[in-house]
């Protein structure tokens, strides 16, 4: 009985693995003057390293690598549109 449960729990993993195996590397090719790739092949990118090869992405590797910008708005507040105080009381204006 103990094999059958081994056996069980390991096609259990095997099958809840299988997606993750299936998944190719991400190859984005890569923006470059000069091209020293042999024919029919161009730079591209494999988890940051520079190699030949046909991308399968897209998107270029410095385009990915871009991080948008999140523009700030900013507020302006007067001192006076918040203040609530009566003519002639301390610290107000």
């Amino acid at each position: 009985m103990l094999r059958a449960s081994t056996l069980i729990s390991a096609l259990a993993i095997a099958v809840l693995a299988a997606p993750a195996m299936a998944q190719s590397a991400k190859v984005y090719a890569y923006e470059s003057h000069a091209n020293y790739c042999p024919a029919g092949l161009q730079p591209v990118t494999i988890s940051g390293v520079i190699c030949c090869g046909q991308p399968n992405q897209t998107q270029t590797y410095q385009q990915v690598m871009r991080h948008p910008v999140a523009k700030v708005k900013h507020r302006s507040y007067s001192a006076t549109s918040h203040l609530n105080c009566p003519v002639g009381a301390k610290g107000c204006y």
